[in-house]
């Protein structure tokens, strides 16, 4: 018997709600897409013409029939939006940050458990191109040990942004809460929870009140080494991927191709989806017995955030565990929390 379709609402339709769910929860059989919170201007419609538009949460949370609630909202609601959506029985994906700390992720996962609800993450970037490539890299133990790797996550962004709440010091703000959850994930999922971590952050944009700036490097067993970085005054980005070990080296830009399809409208079930472009591969470099070494080019498999959809309709309908776990967004708070050097 095929499972019912999960009835889902938007608490938003900004530029999350837009590109990177209503696309998939539309287009996904295991969804449908319900309902969406628009407090001042009702647009989504223009592009869902059933959508129901709510004014507000609490409109949203009293509708019984909505089985799965995404907080899309500013990063400083994420905790209180998700904790009235558990509380009301839904089940909640949650953008990044999950949480602005530890203490709040813990309560966050102990009502879920309470309510005998899933908390999931949104963690969209594990599905890049350009990363699930650096995965499979290291899985296939091509460079032998591993001992120094670089992610990096930049953009050129001189100008305060014009979200003021993305600019105010508050709990949440800043670069290190707004890009700093997708690469640290990325880092914890590849090599799990790191032994030690020395974190510098800094602010450098004129008038800036929040960083812009951030390096975290990740101590782990056997010698290795894992840099997370990222700045918003980097003009000319390198490699956002850099792996070195005993048997060779891999680069990878971020390539990855899923934003800017979706803003041009491109159906996530367009046979193009997700594909890099061409001369986008990244490059191999590999040691023979003897020294020699030779660089190949290493295509990258498609993009598809899909996968992170089908990982929640899974776990939502057949309970399969979702691959973003509870332990590793704690530890991803942690890191996050973590005094920084100097403080």
């Amino acid at each position: 018997m095929t499972p019912s379709p999960i009835r889902t609402a938007l608490l938003a339709y900004g530029m999350s709600g837009k590109l990177f769910q209503a696309p998939f929860l539309a287009a996904h059989p295991g969804f449908e897409l319900y309902a969406v919170v628009e407090r001042t201007e009702q647009r989504m419609h223009l592009d869902y013409p059933s959508i129901r538009s709510y004014p507000g949460g609490a409109e949203v949370l009293a509708d019984a029939s909505i089985e799965l609630v995404v907080v899309n909202t500013p990063s400083y609601t994420h905790f209180d939006l998700a904790s009235q959506a558990l509380r009301a029985g839904k089940h909640v994906l949650l953008e990044k940050p999950v949480a602005t700390s530890v203490a709040q992720w813990q309560e966050l996962t102990a009502l879920a458990e309470k309510q005998d609800r899933h908390l999931l993450a949104y963690q969209n970037r594990r599905w890049d191109s350009d990363f699930m490539a650096v995965r499979r890299v290291v899985e296939s133990g091509q460079l032998g040990q591993l001992i120094e790797v670089h992610i990096r996550y930049d953009r050129y962004k001189p100008a305060l942004n014009p979200k003021k709440f993305k600019e105010d010091p508050n709990p949440g703000a800043g670069l290190l809460y707004d890009l700093g959850p997708h690469i640290i994930d990325q880092a914890i999922s590849l090599f799990g929870r790191p032994l030690a971590v020395h974190k510098v952050v800094g602010q450098y944009r004129p008038n800036s009140q929040v960083n812009d700036f951030f390096s975290l490097q990740l101590s782990y067993p056997h010698g290795l080494n894992v840099w997370v970085t990222s700045g918003l005054l980097v003009a000319a980005p390198g490699p956002a991927y850099v792996l070195h070990g005993t048997l060779g080296s891999y680069q990878k830009g971020r390539t990855d191709v899923q934003e800017t399809q979706l803003q041009q409208g491109i159906s996530p079930l367009a046979p193009e989806y997700g594909h890099e472009k061409p001369g986008q591969e990244g490059r191999l470099t590999l040691a023979a017995p003897d020294g020699t070494l030779t660089t190949t080019p290493d295509p990258a498999a498609p993009g598809d955030y899909m996968g992170l959809f089908e990982a929640v309709f899974q776990a939502i309908r057949h309970e399969v565990p979702y691959p973003i776990t509870s332990e590793q967004l704690l530890w991803q708070n942690q890191l996050l929390e973590s005094p920084a050097a100097g403080a």
